[in-house]
């Protein structure tokens, strides 16, 4: 099978990629302790992946409190953004390009992860049902554990959220990062605060489909003013319901979205989580380009997307854990190799940057 369209390059944010296969965001909980700081050994994993027409890092906190897991990385310490500059030089070295995901957890948290014990912030105080976190137990390894009960953000705090997301995005900017992605996918706070299950806030923040999408475009136009906003990118999941979420306005949310999108002039849309009426809402109303999800699907049935019109480029996760050089295995239809689940989350050098290539 060829891949002709999946291979070939396409140009997203005035950057032109090698290839239309894009490395989606991979929370490995490998940051090294304590300060949950990129090292060598995760500038190797990516560097590893830089054929990659774009890498989108794993999810980074943009503060302790907004931290989703035990050893994820973090970019709000000077320590940290040294340690992404590490990773990114490591990419750029073999001609690779590599987007930061800015993030904040929200909801998606645990007391156990702050040293003060706080407990996690959300737009309401309703705790995500069956949703777990990666922690530190009390014998000294790592386990899931349930999301902790949240506090509802006040009005006042959340324009320091805003301005953690802006001092993340000059961060990122020192760290040499080719592009900035703000994530409002997969449960994490900005999608909390889109959605109407999660969501009950009675403030300029909650109720109708602008007061919920105020944070996510003030982000936005915050995050566009720091990198601007031709290298400027968001993660969505409009039809995602894992973490407890529940949006019983998700069109008309990403209807919305899809007009400020436009008239910020953001770059394109990571689009993890849609379903055929969300995805062709987003991409009839706004002139962002489109990064599809691949997860579940074949790399025929991406490349065919591609050639539809549907999405520029398409997103694969796991595929890329075990299959460092997946764009050399698609050009010469090898086979895939498999990730070991045992090492998924968190660990060393085994099931991360030991997965053999072809060659």
């Amino acid at each position: 099978m060829s891949y002709d369209t999946l291979l070939s390059p396409v140009t997203i944010c005035n950057l032109e990629l090698r290839n239309r296969v894009v490395m989606a965001p991979l929370a490995r909980h490998r940051a090294s302790q304590p300060g949950d700081v990129p090292v060598e050994m995760n500038a190797h994993y990516y560097a590893q992946r830089a054929s990659a027409g774009l890498i989108v890092a794993e999810p980074a906190h943009v503060s302790r409190q907004g931290q989703g897991g035990w050893a994820a990385p973090g970019i709000h310490s000077d320590a940290q953004a040294a340690g992404w500059k590490s990773v990114v030089g490591a990419v750029h070295a073999r001609h690779g390009r590599i987007a930061a995901l800015l993030s904040h957890a929200g909801r998606l948290s645990h007391r156990r992860l702050r040293d003060d014990g706080s407990p996690p912030v959300a737009p309401s105080a309703i705790r995500a049902r069956h949703a777990q976190v990666l922690v530190m137990l009390d014998d000294g390894t790592h386990g899931f554990i349930d999301a902790d009960d949240p506090r509802a953000l006040e009005t006042g705090e959340i324009a320091h959220v805003l301005l953690e997301f802006v001092d993340a995005a000059h961060r990122a900017v020192r760290a040499d990062f080719d592009l900035i992605e703000i994530d409002a996918a997969n449960g994490g706070l900005l999608h909390q605060f889109i959605a109407t299950g999660s969501n009950r806030r009675t403030d300029a923040y909650g109720g109708s489909v602008e007061n919920r999408m105020r944070i996510v475009v003030d982000v936005l136009e915050a995050v566009a003013g720091v990198i601007g906003a031709h290298r400027t990118g968001i993660r969505l999941s409009p039809s995602f319901t894992g973490a407890d979420i529940e949006d019983a306005e998700a069109l008309a949310s990403s209807a919305y979205l899809a007009g400020e999108l436009k008239r910020i002039g953001i770059a394109y849309v990571d689009l993890a989580d849609a379903d055929d009426a969300l995805r062709h809402a987003l991409r009839d109303a706004c002139d962002s380009a489109i990064v599809a999800s691949g997860e579940g699907g074949t790399a025929e049935e991406a490349n065919a997307r591609i050639e539809r019109g549907d999405a520029d480029a398409v997103s694969f996760g796991r595929a890329f854990i075990a299959n460092p050089d997946l764009v050399e295995r698609l050009r010469s239809n090898a086979a895939l190799a498999e990730a070991d689940p045992s090492t998924l989350n968190g660990g060393g050098e085994h099931g991360y940057t030991d997965y053999p290539t072809l060659d």
